[in-house]
């Protein structure tokens, strides 16, 4: 059966739930002398809209902006300018590793673009290299030696296998350091607690995806979830219920997204 049009309004409250709004990512930009043609929108949220672009002279690149559209009729171009900034410091901070794509520039208010990375997210579906964890564990403590916690290691499709065989970093939106709170005690003991579940998280991946490289003293520790973990959960939880519901509402409604929002 054909899908009914949504009305206005039921139109109205599933834009409000985009980045950008009834707006997609530009189809073109122009960033350091070299023109971008966008090739395909990965994601668009309430928060930001990630999209994949393709240079003739440059190559392949990555988009995204942060909020731009009002919510409610309230502005939050302001946090899209905030997220956008926190998130360009880690890009800095961490510009001389290899495995982290190398920032290319910002576009608009709430936009930056950064290299692409040849690879795949960590899955099941393809062959970890025995190496691959313990690379990626150096990393990690790389990144905590600069007083950062990656803080999004849970999600495997942050975490890229790459052509080269290496783990590769993206999406630091969520990342912590000290520039907010300042470098004091109580800030400090947070960041070592965030640090800790950057490693129970690579621990818990290694166990699902190469069970067979872990030590006794690593399984145990992948399987000991922490109470801020824990709380994390307990706290987050009724958010993505009700995200969760809200979306698959407006689907069966017929307020269905364009592709690229899911």
């Amino acid at each position: 059966m054909p899908v009914e049009s949504p009305s206005p309004r039921r139109a109205a409250i599933a834009y409000a739930m985009r980045a950008l709004g009834r707006d997609e990512p530009p189809e073109t930009f122009s960033l350091g002398g070299a023109t971008y043609r966008r090739t395909r929108i990965v994601k668009h949220d309430f928060w930001a809209a990630t999209a994949f672009y393709e240079s003739p002279t440059a190559g392949p690149a990555v988009a995204k902006i942060n909020r731009a559209a009002p919510f409610c009729g309230i502005s939050l171009e302001w946090i899209g300018r905030f997220l956008r900034d926190r998130e360009i410091r880690f890009y800095h901070a961490l510009a001389d590793l290899s495995n982290v794509p190398r920032l290319l520039g910002t576009i608009g208010p709430t936009g930056f673009v950064h290299a692409f990375v040849p690879g795949r997210p960590l899955s099941r579906q393809q062959a970890i290299p025995d190496d691959f964890f313990s690379q990626l564990a150096e990393l990690f403590r790389e990144i905590h030696r600069r007083r950062i916690a990656y803080v999004d290691a849970n999600k495997p499709e942050n975490i890229l296998l790459g052509a080269d065989g290496r783990p590769h970093l993206i999406d630091f939106q969520i990342s912590y350091d000290l520039h907010e709170l300042g470098d004091n005690f109580v800030n400090r003991a947070i960041l070592r607690r965030l640090a800790a579940e950057d490693d129970y998280h690579i621990l818990k991946h290694k166990r699902k995806l190469r069970p067979d490289l872990l030590t006794a003293e690593e399984a145990e520790r992948s399987r000991r979830r922490s109470g801020f973990v824990n709380l994390h959960r307990f706290l987050t939880r009724p958010y993505f219920i009700i995200r969760r519901w809200t979306m698959r509402r407006l689907r069966e409604s017929g307020r269905v997204l364009p592709e690229g929002s899911k």
